[in-house]
């Protein structure tokens, strides 16, 4: 069985975003993140600053990326979780 890292990324641009529309966002990376062996766990926004946080796991920065990519909210801010307490 291959270990799956953890990744937080930040998405900018997302000001006075509904929490309908985060939701949205979120079902269409749901709906190809296996393609990629990617899982979204959960997301969160701040729609006065614009910014949306994913957390995710799969096998690498890329495969998440490339998700968001394909789901129409791409973004190169992406951190690998290495460290939890």
């Amino acid at each position: 069985m291959t270990v799956m890292a953890t990744f937080m990324d930040v998405h900018s641009g997302f000001v006075g975003v509904t929490a309908e529309e985060l939701a949205a966002a979120h079902a269409a990376d749901l709906q190809i993140e296996a393609e990629e062996s990617v899982h979204f766990e959960k997301a969160w926004l701040d729609p006065e600053s614009g910014k949306a946080f994913c957390l995710s796991t799969g096998p690498s920065k890329e495969a998440v990326m490339h998700v968001h990519e394909r789901a129409g909210h791409p973004t190169a801010e992406i951190y690998e979780l290495s460290i939890q307490i």
